[in-house]
C-alpha cells in the first residue's frame, strides 16, 4: 500500500515504480526553494487558491490533451500566509462535454505515488469507461514528483528497496537494521527540514481541497487506490460535503493507533493469502511450453521458493548488474512485487529458474538493481513517519521479527521489523483521523480476496469504520488494485455504473464469477442521491 504498495503503494502499473512499494533541505535551502517554486498571487482573495495556469504536459504513451499547472499550498497550514510550496496538478478534460457530470480526481498509492503519472497511465480508459462524464484530475502529493520535493541526502546503499524495506539478517538478526533506521532518521532529521515534516497524509487532504477550490467545484469525485484508500476516507471524514461519488479500491485498516504501521504488519498474511495462486499458474502444465514451469504440482512451489531463498541467504548468486548480487532477501522482496497481478508471474519464475542454473546470471528486476532517487525515498519515509507515532523498543520488535518469521516464512518477519520510524526526531501527527460513518452514503469499496499488499481482513476493518456510508464489491481475485487493472469484469462494471449512474449496491455484494453479476441476497443497485 499503498505501506501496501506504495509500502506499496501503490498502485497497479504496468511496471511498479519502485518508490510505489513501500510502504533533505536546509532552512535556507528550503526559503529559496519555497520561493522560486510557489511565488505570492496578490489577485487571488484572502484565503483563495490563485488560479491555475494550465499548459499542455501530454507524455508519450499517454492520452494526448492532459494538461498541468502549478498550485501553491501553505507549507504549515497553521501559517497559510506564511512560506509556500509547489503542488504538481494535471487533468483530463472530459471528450464529451455535452456528458460532462463533474471532476473526478484519481488518488494516487504510495505513500510516494504520483498522481500526474497516474493519470497519464488510466487517464484514457478511464475517460473511455466513463463515456466522459467527468474532467479528471490528479496531483503529486508534496515531496513526490513535480511537487516541491525534500532530501535526506541518504546514501545509495540506503536507498535500495530491499533496504528502505527492513529485511532481517539471513540468520533474523535485526542488528543491521536497527543501525540503518538510527542512520536514516538521523539524515532525515538533519537535512529535510519544513518540507519534509509538512508531508503527511494530512497535507495531502488539505492540498486535494485546497486543489478543488483552486477548479471552482463544490464536490468532487474520486477513485482512490491503495494508500490512496486511506487519503480518500481521510478526506470524506474530514470535507463530507465536497464528496460526490467515492471509489476505494483496494483499501486497509484505518486504525488511527496504527495505520502505515498496522499495514506493514498485516503483509506477512497477505503474501500468504497470495502465493497459491502463483503457485497454481507455475504448476500448471501451461508453463512448459515457455519454459517457465517450477514444480509438477502446486504445492511443491513454496517449499521450491523457501529453499532457493535460504540457499541465497548462504551464498548470493552474481547477477547481470556489477556490484549487485542476487541474495535471498532480493529474492523474496521480487516475489512481494510480483504479487501484485498475475502479470508478474513470469518474470519471477524465470528469476527464480535463473537462480536455480548453475551457468546462469540471474538478470535483477529493474525495481531491485539500483537505488531509488533520494527524493523518493525521502517522500516515503516522511508519510510513513509523520502520520502515527512506531515504537521504538529494540527487543520488542527482535521478539516480533522471530515470531513473524516462525508463522509466515515467505515475508521472514521483514513486516515486523524495526523502521527509521522508531526513530524518527519530530514528532508525528498526534491525532491521526479517526475513520467513522459520519457523512453522506456516497462511498463504493472495491476488494480483491487475496490481496497482496492491503489483505481483505484489513479492508472489512475499512468497511466496518465507515459503516452505512460504504458497500463493499469483493472480488475472488488476487492481485492489488481492482478497477481496470487487477480485479474482474463483474467488479469493473459495477464501479463504472456508480461513477456514471450513481447507483450503486443496496447491499455488500460478492462478484464471485469474472463475468457474472455482483451477488447477494436482496441486493440491487438504487440511486445514490448524495453522491450525485
Amino acid at each position: 500500500m499503498g505501506a501496501g504498495a506504495r509500502l506499496n503503494h501503490s498502485c497497479p502499473m504496468t511496471s511498479y515504480p519502485r518508490r510505489a512499494l513501500l510502504l533533505g533541505l536546509s532552512a535556507t535551502a528550503v526559503a529559496a526553494t519555497l520561493t522560486g517554486f510557489a511565488p505570492p498571487a496578490p489577485a487571488a482573495p484572502a484565503g483563495a487558491p490563485a488560479p491555475l495556469a494550465w499548459r499542455p504536459c501530454a507524455r508519450p504513451g499517454g492520452p494526448a490533451g492532459q494538461e498541468c499547472a502549478d498550485l501553491a499550498v501553505p507549507v504549515d497550514y497553521r501559517h497559510p500566509d506564511g512560506p509556500q510550496l509547489t503542488v504538481a496538478v494535471s487533468r483530463l478534460r472530459s471528450d464529451r462535454p455535452a456528458a460532462r457530470r463533474g471532476t473526478l480526481l484519481l488518488i494516487p498509492g504510495g505513500p510516494g505515488g504520483s498522481g500526474v503519472q497516474r493519470l497519464a497511465q488510466k487517464g484514457e480508459a478511464l475517460r473511455k469507461a466513463t463515456g466522459g462524464a467527468y474532467d479528471l484530475v490528479g496531483l503529486d502529493p508534496r515531496g513526490v514528483g513535480g511537487s516541491t520535493t525534500a532530501g535526506c541526502g541518504l546514501a545509495p546503499a540506503d536507498r535500495y528497496l530491499v533496504s528502505l524495506r527492513s529485511w532481517p539478517s539471513p540468520d533474523g538478526a535485526i542488528t543491521d537494521n536497527v543501525a540503518r533506521a538510527r542512520r536514516v532518521a538521523d539524515a532525515c532529521h538533519r537535512h529535510g527540514g519544513a518540507v519534509l515534516r509538512s508531508i503527511s497524509t494530512a497535507s495531502e487532504v488539505r492540498d486535494i481541497d485546497r486543489f478543488r477550490q483552486a477548479l471552482g467545484e463544490r464536490k468532487l469525485s474520486a477513485w482512490g487506490v491503495s494508500y490512496g484508500t486511506y487519503v480518500g476516507a481521510v478526506y470524506a471524514q474530514k470535507y463530507p460535503q465536497h464528496t460526490g461519488r467515492w471509489v476505494l479500491d483496494s483499501s486497509g485498516d484505518p486504525d488511527p493507533a496504527r495505520v502505515e504501521r498496522g499495514w506493514l504488519a498485516n503483509m506477512s498474511a497477505a503474501a500468504d493469502d497470495r502465493f497459491p495462486d502463483f503457485a497454481a499458474w507455475a504448476a500448471d502444465p501451461a508453463r512448459d511450453k515457455d519454459g517457465l514451469r517450477l514444480a509438477a504440482r502446486p504445492e511443491d512451489v513454496r517449499p521450491l521458493f523457501l529453499a532457493l531463498a535460504a540457499k541465497l541467504d548462504r551464498a548470493p548468486k552474481e547477477s547481470t548488474t556489477a556490484s549487485v548480487p542476487l541474495t535471498g532477501n532480493m529474492l523474496r522482496q521480487a516475489l512481494q512485487n510480483a504479487l501484485y497481478s498475475d502479470a508478474f508471474f513470469a518474470p519471477l519464475a524465470r528469476l527464480v529458474q535463473q537462480a536455480q542454473d548453475p551457468a546462469a546470471r540471474p538478470e535483477l528486476p529493474a525495481d531491485l538493481a539500483g537505488p531509488l532517487p533520494d527524493t523518493d525515498a525521502t517522500a516515503i519515509m516522511a508519510t510513513l513517519c509523520n502520520d502515527v507515532r512506531w515504537p521504538a523498543s529494540v527487543p520488542a520488535h527482535r521478539r516480533a521479527v522471530a515470531a513473524d518469521r516462525a508463522r509466515h516464512p515467505l515475508t521472514a518477519g521483514m513486516p515486523a521489523n524495526i523502521t527509521p520510524c522508531s526513530f524518527w526526531k519530530d514528532a508525528p501527527d498526534p491525532r491521526p483521523t479517526r475513520i467513522t460513518g459520519d457523512g453522506p452514503s456516497n462511498i463504493l469499496m472495491l476488494q480483491n480476496l487475496r490481496d497482496p499488499s492491503t489483505p481483505y481482513f484489513g479492508a472489512l476493518k475499512m468497511r466496518q469504520a465507515l459503516g452505512d456510508r460504504a458497500r463493499l464489491v469483493t472480488l475472488d481475485h488476487g492481485g492489488h488494485g481492482a478497477y481496470l487493472a487487477n480485479g474482474t469484469a463483474c467488479g469493473d462494471r459495477t464501479v463504472t455504473t456508480f461513477l456514471t449512474t450513481g447507483r450503486r449496491p443496496a447491499h455488500d455484494v460478492r462478484c464471485a464469477d469474472p463475468a457474472a453479476a455482483p451477488q447477494a441476497a436482496g441486493t440491487g443497485l438504487r440511486e445514490n442521491s448524495p453522491g450525485r
